[in-house]
């Protein structure tokens, strides 16, 4: 968005003061959303401003005195050092971040999924009913790759999500979600998962301005047949090919939890000499995406440029450093929604993209309980972007 449409219009009244939880997994990301809040609502301007509805309207800061400490046997407790009475109060937590530790009987013990998902509930706990309105904003759902039962085993994420709303959290928010359909588990309460392709091509715009972004010269690639919905989104906005690989597997193993992809298969048109980017919700281990971008370079694709919503990076930066020195990753893009450690921002084949106005944008309407049906689908402001980008190359 250019500067002009920075301060939106919001004629409601606010659902009630605006209160901000940046849990510790989430500070520095809370950080930015709070800067742009302050800045908006100091600009904005409203008759109603000096009325009673809009007392504690601008604020130096959003961000509330909450904190999670724990006893030397590594319990905890949620304590919030401030009134929260009839506030609408978003809790920002980052499930992922592996960088918190705590200490355990002398041992130190890093911050996994579980304990960030247990602090999360101590805080709401603490909150005890007194908010008019809570919003999690968990942009990685909390076990979303367990999502659906295939045999005798837990369906954790339905679990969480019914868990949350039965201790007072009225809405949840995430992004892109693996499956979405897990919103199934609570059918009458409001849940999220917000797609960011708008930031994956303002990233590439950005840092790779020689991009050319129409079917002539790039095409989409989805690495598996589950995330055609992201893929096939992406090539409509843009107007380009798409294509998808198909993970063949050995259905009599298991390694690691899951059956082995014997090969990747590929299906759509000839590839030869256009970008490529692959589009997928993560980067987990990095073996699937390395493994298609090869397959396209031996298909004599173009560049190959990787988009995620999350970047986990769980084995390891230094397969994704030979692939780039290889030439077989151009570049890959994920987004500040979860941990990113200071080696992979310094890294010449990554683009970070800032999810944090995004998330101001999401927080200031729906503190005037107002519409965001235009935030989720960022189309329109795809098509402008695109209409710039193409002016100035012409």
């Amino acid at each position: 968005m250019s500067d002009k449409q920075e301060v939106r219009t919001l004629d409601t009244i606010p659902v009630g003061p605006l209160k901000l939880v940046s849990m510790k997994s989430c500070e520095e990301l809370g950080s930015k959303v709070d800067k742009y809040l302050v800045k908006w609502r100091a600009e904005r301007e409203s008759e109603h401003k000096n009325s009673l509805a809009y007392v504690g309207y601008h604020k130096e800061s959003y961000i509330i005195d909450a904190k999670v400490p724990r006893f030397g046997s590594g319990e905890a407790k949620g304590v919030i050092n401030e009134s929260v009475r009839g506030a609408d109060i978003y809790i920002m937590v980052d499930v992922c971040n592996y960088s918190l530790t705590y200490s355990l009987c002398g041992y130190t013990n890093r911050m996994s999924p579980d304990d960030h998902y247990q602090d999360l509930k101590r805080i709401i706990a603490a909150i005890g009913g007194k908010a008019r309105r809570i919003t999690v904003i968990m942009p990685f759902l909390y076990e979303s790759r367990q999502h659906r039962r295939t045999q005798r085993e837990s369906l954790d994420c339905a679990n969480a999500l019914q868990e949350l709303i039965d201790i007072g959290v009225d809405s949840i928010i995430t992004f892109d979600a693996h499956d979405p359909r897990v919103q199934n588990a609570i059918p009458l309460h409001g849940f999220e998962t917000v797609q960011p392709a708008y930031q994956f091509i303002k990233g590439l715009i950005k840092n790779v301005p020689d991009i050319k972004l129409d079917a002539e010269h790039m095409m989409i690639i989805s690495p598996d047949e589950g995330g055609m919905g992201r893929a096939i989104y992406m090539a409509n906005v843009l107007g380009v090919d798409i294509g998808m690989f198909y993970k063949r597997r050995d259905y009599t193993k298991i390694v690691n939890g899951r059956n082995p992809i014997v090969a990747h298969e590929f299906l759509g048109t000839d590839v030869e000499g256009k970008d490529m980017l692959i589009i997928d919700d993560m980067i987990s281990s990095g073996e699937s995406v390395i493994e298609v971008a090869e397959l396209l370079k031996k298909k004599n694709a173009g560049r190959i440029f990787v988009a995620t919503t999350f970047g986990l990076f769980t084995n390891g930066l230094e397969k994704f450093d030979k692939a780039y020195e290889e030439g077989k990753i151009y570049r890959i893009l994920t987004t500040n929604l979860v941990y990113q450690t200071p080696e992979l921002l310094e890294k010449p084949w990554y683009i970070n993209c800032d999810m944090s106005k995004y998330i101001a944008y999401i927080i200031d309407t729906l503190n005037h309980d107002s519409s965001i049906s235009d935030l989720l689908d960022p189309s329109d402001r795809i098509q402008r972007l695109l209409a710039e980008h193409n002016a100035k190359q012409a």
